[in-house]
């Protein structure tokens, strides 16, 4: 089984495994309608639902190794967003979805670009040979110029319906 670290540090942020201890920041972020604006279905109000998911993000680094981590300001440690990949399927293919959620007051900041580039480059050194894809709403701009600012392109192969939608799939395949 392959392990991610415990915890990923960048240059201003800390990315660790969950614990059921950190449900409390991850309701507030979910419970923000502007945080799902482009996933409605996953505004999450309730602390026992947060705790649920945390739960399931908890199950597949026990399968697995990696997961969704949460994402802390490293300066103060203040829980700032979550981050990670996990493994689904898209059309048949097994690939590594990459997703990314901060609160509303971490916006603009670059820190979703500087944990989602760190994930990737763990999941290109780790399962080199993985398509990771990060799905997102065609009308999400911001999720875009992550995605294309850590050197994800477009890719529709991988184009797919969700939840809430079509989801277009931006991936490091050339």
């Amino acid at each position: 089984m392959l392990r991610q670290p415990v915890r990923m540090l960048t240059a201003r942020l800390s990315l660790r495994q969950p614990a059921l201890a950190d449900a409390v920041a991850v309701l507030d972020i979910l419970s923000d309608p502007s945080v799902v604006q482009h996933n409605p279905s996953d505004l999450v109000t309730e602390l026992e639902d947060v705790e649920a998911l945390v739960t399931q993000w908890l199950r597949h680094w026990e399968r697995h190794g990696f997961g969704n981590c949460c994402v802390f300001e490293e300066e103060t440690g203040r829980l700032v967003g979550s981050c990670g990949l996990r493994w689904m399927t898209i059309k048949e293919d097994r690939v590594l979805n990459l997703m990314y959620r901060f609160h509303p007051s971490a916006w603009g900041q670059g820190y979703a670009t500087e944990a989602a580039a760190a994930l990737l480059h763990w999941a290109q050194e780790s399962l080199p040979a993985e398509p990771v894809v990060a799905r997102i709403r065609p009308t999400n701009l911001a999720s875009q110029r992550v995605a294309t600012k850590i050197g994800l392109r477009r890719d529709p192969a991988f184009d797919d319906h969700g939840e809430d939608g079509l989801d277009w799939a931006f991936t490091h395949r050339s």
